[in-house]
């Protein structure tokens, strides 16, 4: 998807409750910076409980897992998500400075980040961001009541979890790259979902 998820429903038409704290086992959506007025692009976040509904986690490619997403759609794997960084990496035209690390600008939004004066980082000279298309926007988390990366980050599920922790890829205004690591199950985070 071009977009982040924003539905706060299954496909089935389950309702999904809306959050006003943290859990790994009731399946909560919240509103960026817990505001409802926030930009529509930016989605709605969800807790892992909310994004897999009752899928296991998985690292196929395709994952298997349609979670939170619609029909014809399912939650990207760790191992889908490092297919995508890879092929950007591949591309010349993708990767600032010429260093395959640095992919960052060619799959973030041209508006809403933070600034930043590093050549390379998202948050430099908006305007040379998004070639992929993808346009990630900086969605923030919700977490422990808090949402300290709205305007400067943001981070994207997987449908692949490690013991109680998930893989994501995380993006910061200050940073040239998608950063690849593990969140606890309970955060508020961003989802793409992927077309089966």
């Amino acid at each position: 998807m071009k977009e982040n998820l924003r539905t706060t429903r299954y496909a089935d038409g389950t309702p999904i409750e809306r959050g006003n704290e943290w859990s790994t086992t009731v399946a909560y959506w919240y509103y960026p910076y817990a505001n409802s007025s926030s930009p529509s692009a930016f989605g709605l976040l969800y807790n892992w409980k909310a994004v897999m509904g009752y899928s296991a986690s998985s690292n196929y490619n395709p994952s298997g897992v349609q979670g939170i997403c619609p029909y014809g759609w399912h939650v990207p794997s760790d191992a889908e998500w490092t297919q995508l960084i890879n092929y950007v990496s591949s591309q010349s035209q993708y990767c600032c400075n010429g260093s395959v690390n640095n992919v960052a600008k060619a799959l973030s939004a041209t508006t809403e980040w933070s600034s930043d004066g590093n050549t390379c980082s998202i948050g430099n000279n908006l305007s040379n961001n998004n070639a992929t298309g993808f346009s990630a926007l900086p969605a923030g988390d919700y977490y422990y009541y808090s949402y300290p990366l709205y305007g400067s980050s943001t981070v994207f599920w997987t449908a692949t979890a490690s013991g109680s922790e998930v893989y994501v890829r995380y993006f910061n205004y200050s940073s040239a790259s998608v950063s690849h690591r593990y969140e606890e199950k309970d955060s508020g985070y961003s989802v793409r979902c992927l077309r089966d």
